[in-house]
C-alpha cells in the first residue's frame, strides 16, 4: 500500500491511497500526518486505519505529477518539528564511491582513510542480534521541514556553495507519539541533494556539505522494506539522458541493519518529541558526482524503483554567487 499527498482539483490538500495501478482520494483525512497521529492514538496498524476510512475519488498520478500537483508524502504543520537526516558509508560499496571521491585510497590497512574506516566497522559490528547494540554509523544532519521540497520543485544550491549533486536514497518516515515512542510509518524514495565539492576538500566539511535541501516522495511505501531495491538514478539535460546507473538498497545491500540505523537516531531525546516528524535517509552507494558528472541549472534529477509508485523528480537551480558577508545586527 502507498499513500501520498496532493493538490485536488479545488486546489486543497488531499491524501491518496494506492493500491496496486488503482489510486484514490481518502475521504475526511486533512492530511497523512493526522491519519498516521489516528493510527497511533487508536493503537492500529496505519493500513487497518486507513481501511476504516471510505475512498473518493479516483486519481491519475502519474498525470498529476505532469501538473506539478503531488506534495511530499508527510510534512509537519509547523515546519521546525520535521527533522531531515540521515546516515552515511551504510551501504555495500559506499566506501569505494566516498574514498574516490576524496581521492585518498590507501593500500596499507593502518592508513586506511577515515570513512575506510568507518565503513569496516558497520561491516564488522552494524548488523547486530536483535535487541542488541551495534557500531554507530556516520550520521548527518540536513535541516527542518523548511528543507523539505516537494516532488516536482526546485532542489536550489545556495551562492556559497561548491557544487550541488544528487543522491538517490531510500528514507525512512517516522511520527514521535505523546508519549516519545518513534514510530515508523513507512519509507519513500529520497534525493538527498549534497554539495560534493565542498566534502571532498575535507571530510570535516560534510556537516556543512549536507545543509542543503532535499525531497522525498511522491508515494509512501507503508509496511515493510524489502530486502533489496533497485532501483534507477537518471540526470536528464535538455531532455535527453546524460547519465543513468542502477543503485541498490535495502537490508540485503547494506553493512548496517535499518534497527541498528533507527537505534542510534532515536537514542537521543532531543529526537523522541511528540509530534515530532523524522525523515531518516538511509544513504547509498551511487552518485553521479563519482563518475565525474557536474550538474548544471535546470537538470532534471529522476530516482525511481519498482514498488515506491511515481518517480521522484525534481529539477537544479543554482543561485548566483553570494559574495557579500552575512551581517548580524547587534541589539
Amino acid at each position: 500500500m502507498l499513500i501520498s499527498q496532493i493538490r485536488d482539483d479545488s486546489g486543497e490538500l488531499a491524501v491518496v491511497v494506492r493500491n496496486g495501478s488503482e489510486a484514490s482520494i481518502l475521504k475526511d483525512v486533512p492530511s497523512s500526518y493526522h491519519l498516521v497521529k489516528e493510527a497511533i492514538s487508536r493503537e492500529q496498524s496505519l493500513t487497518s486505519c486507513i481501511r476504516s476510512h471510505d475512498l473518493g475519488p479516483a486519481v491519475d498520478l502519474e498525470k498529476l505529477a505532469e501538473e506539478n500537483r503531488l506534495l511530499l508524502p508527510i510534512h509537519h504543520p509547523d515546519a521546525a518539528h520535521m527533522h531531515l537526516t540521515g546516515t552515511g558509508l551504510t551501504h555495500l560499496g559506499s566506501a569505494s564511491t566516498r574514498d574516490a571521491m576524496h581521492n585518498k585510497v590507501k593500500e596499507d590497512h593502518d592508513n586506511l582513510t577515515d570513512s575506510m574506516k568507518m565503513f569496516h566497522m558497520g561491516l564488522e559490528a552494524g548488523r547486530p542480534k536483535p535487541g542488541h547494540v551495534g557500531v554507530q554509523p556516520e550520521w548527518f544532519y540536513k535541516g527542518n521541514g523548511s528543507a523539505a521540497v516537494a516532488p516536482g520543485d526546485e532542489l536550489v544550491s545556495p551562492g556559497f556553495s561548491e557544487d550541488g549533486g544528487e543522491e538517490p536514497e531510500i528514507a525512512g518516515i517516522y511520527v514521535i507519539a505523546e508519549d516519545g515512542t518513534p514510530y515508523r510509518v513507512g519509507f519513500a524514495l529520497a534525493n538527498e541533494f549534497s554539495d560534493h565539492v565542498m566534502e571532498r576538500q575535507n571530510y570535516l566539511y560534510l556537516a556543512h556539505s549536507k545543509l542543503r535541501p532535499a525531497s522525498f516522495g511522491p508515494e509512501l511505501l507503508v509496511g515493510s522494506l524489502p530486502e533489496t531495491v533497485q532501483g534507477t538514478s537518471r540526470i536528464l539535460r535538455n531532455g535527453s539522458v546524460l547519465w543513468e546507473k542502477p543503485f541498490l538498497s535495502g537490508e540485503a545491500n547494506m553493512s548496517h541493519s535499518l534497527a541498528n540505523l533507527e537505534h542510534h537516531h532515536f537514542k537521543y531525546e532531543l529526537f523522541c518529541q511528540p509530534g515530532d516528524v523524522h525523515v531518516h535517509m538511509f544513504g547509498t552507494a551511487t552518485l553521479s558526482f563519482a563518475d565525474g558528472i557536474s550538474c548544471e541549472e535546470g537538470d532534471e534529477v529522476e530516482i525511481s524503483a519498482p514498488g515506491f509508485g511515481v518517480p521522484l523528480k525534481n529539477r537544479l537551480a543554482f543561485r548566483a554567487d553570494e559574495n557579500a558577508a552575512t551581517l548580524v545586527k547587534v541589539l
